[in-house]
């Protein structure tokens, strides 16, 4: 066995480094004390709930504004790539030019109303002109014309649902037209709307254009 004089200061020497490793391991290495568990969790986690919850409501409110009134000015421009996702169905796109192609009497009870409105006020000024009971017969006749225009509305309407509702069946399938796709409604509100108020915009500016 050969002595060395040198091995009790290599023990030495190791003995001290694993000290200053036992303390760095203690404080973290940085000369500052290892942070508890629960201190390094609440720094790395975000609060569920915002300190000011009425500035983050107004904040998500704005959001939704925002992304409301862009997909609204789509609807109003015929942009189909940026109109709410039911608006983008394929069978909602031919529902809207299906409508739109045709001729719809119902688009015009608004109109028919409105002219209802009118002959009712001009009978009641016309009784100091004429014979109460003539004007009250113009009043009731014309009643009588906007009901019975609005009845065959009404009927022009049904037939074309059932038109379109076989037309969507061969091409989209039963989903298109099942209760909870609205299909119907949809139909029949965009069918009693005025053609150039109608929304989303018409993709033709005139009838006829059957979609394919």
């Amino acid at each position: 066995m050969t002595w060395n004089p040198f091995k009790g200061k290599d023990k030495k020497v190791q003995d001290q480094e694993s000290d200053t490793k036992e303390i760095q391991d203690r404080t973290g290495g940085k000369g500052r004390p290892t942070p508890k568990r629960k201190v390094a969790e609440a720094q790395t986690l975000r609060p569920l709930v915002p300190k000011d919850r009425k500035a983050s409501r107004k904040a998500a409110k704005a959001r939704i504004r925002a992304r409301e009134d862009a997909q609204y000015e789509a609807m109003r421009t015929g942009d189909v790539a940026h109109m709410p996702k039911s608006e983008r169905l394929p069978w909602r796109i031919y529902i809207r030019d299906y409508v739109d192609a045709r001729f719809n009497l119902l688009e015009w009870t608004f109109p028919a109303i409105i002219v209802m409105l009118v002959g009712m006020f001009a009978s009641m000024f016309a009784t100091s002109v004429v014979d109460p009971v003539t004007a009250n017969s113009i009043y009731m006749m014309l009643i009588v014309v906007v009901y019975a225009f609005i009845i065959v509305g009404i009927i022009d309407t049904w037939l074309m649902w059932r038109r379109l509702k076989v037309k969507l069946i061969e091409k989209f399938g039963e989903r298109s037209v099942a209760k909870g796709s609205r299909s119907a409604s949809y139909a029949w509100q965009r069918a009693m709307m005025v053609r150039r108020w109608r929304v989303p915009k018409t993709t033709s500016p005139k009838r006829g254009n059957w979609p394919k």
